[in-house]
């Protein structure tokens, strides 16, 4: 999750939705997604700046899923990254940026009035894989800050309509910059800094069915402390970035070919703290491999 950074969403058997795998199946796949901003929120207040342009923001990521129980899934992922700046000095920055996985488990799926009510449980953690810089925002891939979270997701489906609610909060732990004092606030004579923790809610509804899958989301995430960047200044790592970001999603399973899925999306930041006025898009594919015991004839 980085400051002023594009939102970026993909989903295929992800840790955001209410869906899946079997036992013994491993979904994985590749999404690429672009996003840019020319305006962003210095506090409050939206402005442009044009020392740097337009940020494009650009991410591969590869994706697993793999079915422990039916009603239990282990997740991971790892994005490439790159960024670059339209006007300006600010060089292009790339590079492998953090390595998350998940614990994904469904303790209840029940009848409910001619529908079906589900409850999951989710924790997870994130960890830098590369030594990138952070204290080069709002070019850096990241803020190298590992994480923990935990999620309560919780989704009613009714034919093929279908509403989801989620809540999720992310413990941070500390980021270091490449020099050995800062100021935010105050002055620290130290290259470590507090990050807050995040608070995320998400709510879904749309069409799903096992051939496709179309869905409109709004999420709305608020950091737990931090301050706003102050005028004419570069961001900071532990600022406060809240962000309401709408988007939509779709899931098309191709006919005669069920073990492939193809994925894409496009979201755009509605309202913000130090964050930019993002707007995204984003496409894939998922491959299902079953690693299930054949019986013999």
């Amino acid at each position: 999750m980085g400051a002023l950074f594009s939102y970026t969403a993909s989903f295929a058997q992800t840790d955001q939705d209410a869906i899946m795998m079997n036992k013994n199946l491993f979904c994985t796949g590749l999404t690429y997604s672009t996003s840019n901003w020319n305006k962003y929120w210095e506090g409050t207040n939206l402005r442009d700046n044009l020392n740097i342009g337009t940020i494009t923001t650009n991410e591969l990521s590869v994706m697993g899923n793999y079915g422990i129980k039916n009603n239990l899934n282990i997740l991971f992922s790892a994005p490439y990254v790159s960024t670059k700046a339209s006007m300006g000095v600010l060089h292009p920055a790339s590079g492998i940026q953090d390595f998350s996985a998940w614990v994904k488990w469904m303790p209840i799926e029940k009848s409910l009035k001619k529908g079906t009510f589900s409850l999951y449980l989710l924790g997870g953690a994130s960890l830098p894989m590369t030594d990138y810089i952070v204290d080069y925002l709002p070019l850096s891939i990241g803020l190298k800050s590992s994480t923990v979270s935990g999620r309560l997701l919780i989704d009613y489906q009714l034919g093929h309509f279908f509403i989801t609610g989620s809540e999720t909060y992310t413990i941070r732990g500390n980021t270091k910059l490449e020099r050995n004092s800062y100021y935010t606030t105050s002055l620290f004579l130290t290259n470590e800094v507090a990050m807050p923790d995040v608070n995320t809610v998400s709510v879904r509804t749309g069409f799903r069915s096992s051939r496709l899958i179309a869905e409109a989301i709004l999420t709305d995430m608020k950091t737990l402390g931090g301050f706003d960047i102050t005028k004419n200044n570069m961001p900071f790592p532990s600022n406060r970035m809240n962000a309401t970001t709408i988007a939509a999603n779709f899931k098309y399973v191709i006919p005669n070919l069920s073990e492939l899925a193809l994925v894409g999306g496009v979201n755009h930041v509605i309202a913000g703290r130090n964050v930019g006025q993002s707007t995204g898009f984003y496409g894939g594919f998922f491959y299902v491999l079953d690693f299930s015991k054949k019986q013999k004839k």
